[in-house]
């Protein structure tokens, strides 16, 4: 089975729709599969234009749709053309500048497209995601959201694209650096609106997208592109190496390179594990209310979670509480902290830590069932019995707990 790959998106000059499909085709992503793919579409009246072309002397790849309107003049797509919400457009006055979709739609045709089941998950992924961003703007259900871009052929085309790109390169996860972004505003149907349009703000929010402002006058990430970069599980890792690049051209002439700049990486395993403590020091919680807030923080997925006395300012003695927990649940650690204690800051900081291999077995004694971890260390197993299991033999039998852990220690 060819080995999953990780795709790192570098998003300096922002992201639309058309410069990934370029930067992945760039990194590999073929031609032929590319159109074969299109062709399960029910969409005609376009055409598709693969090339090369200099961005700050750069080499770099060119995808655009061409829609039949557009044929002789060949007006390229702006680099923000994907405005969901009818801002400007180049297809203004064709005959697909009002094709009307709602993500109802546009479900409906991928599922019977005939895809791949991985090009349709991510077809369907990133239309659902500018789906619920749209209704969020315009205030109303996603899956009746009329699309008066993104529903146009030329988006479709795009996202589309995309997913049989990232299928063909067998990319399982997908990274992304800060989303740089212009300011201003653009033109739209709807008046003007500023820079980020509504929608891209829509999708960062709710995905946990991290856009830097630059100085740059103008739109430097569409809502495609944002849904695109939505599709990322987090920052790149600290250590990698780099097996291919590939880069995709924007259509604007930018100061800086107009490039999305794609990577398949290897991720560098470090020997340790790196997790984030959380620290608050509390000197007005009750003792019911700070137990209370410890079981919510180790339901919730802590790895642990302690409290150290201390003393605090004028001498008040208090608790430290200390949380330690994987990067991803720190919001969620946060909030437990905040509506459960008093406290109205938190600090964190990262650690690493080295554990040994480990692994839960069930094995059976004289006196039931139990529970033991097993430990690895230099090739030695060491067992040691679970504490509820332990606890709860020695309620059935009717024994103290010391008593039955020894027992049952000399059984596994």
């Amino acid at each position: 089975m060819e080995e999953k790959k990780t795709l790192y998106l570098e998003c300096r000059s922002g992201i639309s729709g058309d410069m990934t499909v370029a930067a992945l085709l760039d990194l590999g992503a073929t031609e032929e599969n590319l159109r074969h793919t299109l062709a399960q579409l029910p969409l005609d009246g376009y055409e598709i234009r693969i090339g090369r072309v200099q961005k700050s002397g750069l080499d770099a790849c060119d995808f655009d749709v061409i829609l039949e309107e557009e044929k002789g003049a060949h007006v390229h797509h702006e680099h923000a053309h994907h405005h969901e919400h009818g801002e400007e457009h180049h297809h203004a006055h064709g005959p697909h500048a009002h094709a009307h979709r709602t993500w109802r739609d546009i479900e409906q045709m991928l599922d019977g497209a005939g895809l791949k089941p991985r090009v349709l998950e991510l077809s369907k992924q990133m239309f659902r995601i500018v789906a619920e961003a749209e209704g969020k703007v315009h205030g109303r259900p996603a899956d009746e959201v009329h699309f008066h871009e993104v529903g146009a052929v030329d988006s479709i085309v795009d996202i589309v694209s995309a997913a049989a790109c990232m299928e063909e390169l067998n990319v399982d996860r997908v990274v992304a650096s800060d989303i740089w972004e212009g300011q201003g505003h653009v033109h739209c149907q709807h008046g003007i609106l500023p820079v980020p349009v509504p929608a891209v703000l829509e999708i960062a929010s709710g995905h946990g997208l991290t856009l830097k402002q630059t100085e740059q006058q103008g739109e430097m990430v569409t809502p495609t592109g944002a849904a695109i970069a939505a599709l990322s599980e987090g920052k790149k890792p600290e250590k990698f190496t780099i097996e291919k690049i590939g880069l995709g051209a924007g259509k604007k002439e930018f100061p800086r390179a107009n490039v999305l700049r794609a990577m398949l990486i290897k991720e560098e395993r470090q020997p340790g594990e790196r997790l984030w403590m959380l620290e608050s020091n509390i000197d007005d919680c009750s003792g019911e209310v700070m137990g209370y807030c410890l079981e919510c923080l180790l339901e919730a997925g802590a790895r642990d979670a302690f409290f150290t006395s201390i003393y605090m300012k004028k001498n008040r003695p208090a608790y430290q509480l200390s949380v330690l927990c994987d990067e991803e649940q720190i919001e969620k650690m946060n909030a437990i902290l905040f509506r459960e204690t008093t406290t109205i800051g938190v600090r964190r900081y990262p650690v690493e830590r080295e554990s040994l291999e480990r692994r839960i077995e069930e094995v059976s004694t004289p006196y039931g069932k139990a529970k033991v971890k097993v430990c690895l260390l230099g090739g030695k197993e060491m067992r040691y019995p679970e504490y509820e299991s332990v606890k709860k033999l020695a309620k059935e039998q009717g024994m103290g707990y010391r008593e039955m852990y020894q027992l049952v220690k000399e059984n596994v």
